[in-house]
């Protein structure tokens, strides 16, 4: 298959959502995308949305725009040696202390300023950014015209906000609408870490006037940032295998573990609303092929159809996240053992924080897999001419 150039050339945006250790599905997509473009493409992808971990691989790509085989080649040398080790502490004095601490802070109302905020200390997390996402270089991209827009969300608790803070160019407007908006900044590592700073797993961080946490809690319209950010169409990588069907109702014997009600508390935090989201794209762009032509500028905010496409995992990633268990340290594993995250029922909180070479190369592997097969259909959503 040979590539030309469209006639169209679609201003695409690349959504990457949020879910933890899962994230590194994400670089095995990016990967079979960089292999069907000729080598030293730049970035074709001029929006760039991320929240919760999709945050660091949207910041990396942005970073790296000029080049985008280099990008997705610096993203899959990072997750494809991931240790928990470098996000959060694993050693037996980092996990025991600082959850004996927070578990003290939760009966007695805080110990001091020495008391813990979170279960896991991620101290780690902020050096590892530093290290490997190339945050220096987004403004020299958007000044050349490799990237048009970076966008990282994360939420606000004390103004119960969506907040999406963005560097771009020239042109793009701030934006409210009901719980969320959108704000100029310039990106720092501190909203990498304040987007990915899963509710009570990790500390909330401060940006600006208030503390901020995992961009995916009530992101009720996910990918509405791309769109502000001048988005003409997008692309979403998801972390939940796609149709997925409700689980056979069976008889329990026991009481769920803390483990079990964590995963369903992060999969609706993670996953739940992007599916609504995507339902509601496609409910307006029905909508609008009935509206005549001539109708669809003469409102306030004029009415533009949104082409979407999702790459979502053909696998459970629950059950690839039990077969790589083992490979925690130890300390780590008799932790997450006391909590049933060892379980087959605390399989999917296990997934979100199972950061560990074996498990994230796994997940690379079958985001390549998956997505090489529609070569041919994300290349002409890119804009491409394809011919056999």
């Amino acid at each position: 298959m040979s590539l030309a150039s469209s006639s169209v050339h679609p201003r695409v945006g690349l959504i990457l959502t949020g879910g933890g250790a899962r994230a590194a599905y994400q670089v095995g997509v990016l990967q079979a995308i960089a292999a069907m473009l000729p080598k030293g493409s730049r970035n074709p992808f001029p929006v760039i949305c991320g929240t919760s971990a999709g945050a660091i691989n949207a910041a990396s790509l942005a970073g790296s725009a000029r080049n985008f085989h280099e990008g997705v080649g610096g993203l899959a040398l990072v997750w494809g040696n991931a240790h928990v080790s470098q996000v959060y502490r694993s050693d037996p004095i980092g996990v025991l202390g600082n959850s004996a601490r927070w578990f003290a802070s939760l009966l007695f109302g805080g110990l001091g300023k020495y008391s813990a905020v979170s279960l896991l200390d991620n101290s780690p997390f902020a050096q590892l950014l530093k290290h490997n996402v190339p945050l220096h270089a987004v403004q020299k991209n958007i000044r050349n015209g490799s990237l048009h827009a970076l966008g990282i969300t994360a939420w606000g608790y004390t103004s119960s906000q969506s907040v999406t803070f963005y560097q771009g160019a020239e042109g793009i407007s701030p934006w409210k609408r009901s719980s969320r908006l959108g704000l100029a900044s310039h990106i720092g590592i501190e909203h990498l870490v304040a987007s990915s700073a899963i509710p009570f797993i990790f500390p909330a961080i401060k940006l600006n006037r208030e503390y901020f946490g995992d961009g995916s809690m009530r992101q009720y319209a996910p990918i509405s940032p791309a769109l502000h950010l001048g988005a003409e169409r997008v692309m979403v990588i998801g972390v939940r295998k796609s149709g997925d069907t409700l689980p056979d109702r069976v008889k329990v014997e026991g009481y769920p573990p803390p483990a079990q009600i964590a995963g369903h508390v992060m999969g609706s935090i993670f996953l739940d609303n992007l599916d609504v989201d995507l339902e509601r794209l496609q409910r307006m762009n029905n909508t609008i092929q009935l509206v005549p032509k001539d109708r669809l500028h003469c409102t306030d905010s004029p009415l533009r159809r949104v082409e979407s496409l999702l790459i979502s995992p053909s696998r459970e990633l629950n059950e690839m996240a039990e077969q790589h268990a083992h490979s925690l340290p130890r300390t780590i594993r008799l932790f997450y053992r006391a909590v049933g995250a060892m379980n087959r029922d605390g399989s999917a909180l296990l997934s979100y924080l199972l950061f560990e070479k074996s498990f994230c190369r796994a997940l690379i592997e079958l985001g390549y897999q998956d997505t090489m097969p529609r070569s041919k259909e994300i290349l002409q959503f890119l804009g491409f001419d394809t011919t056999d």
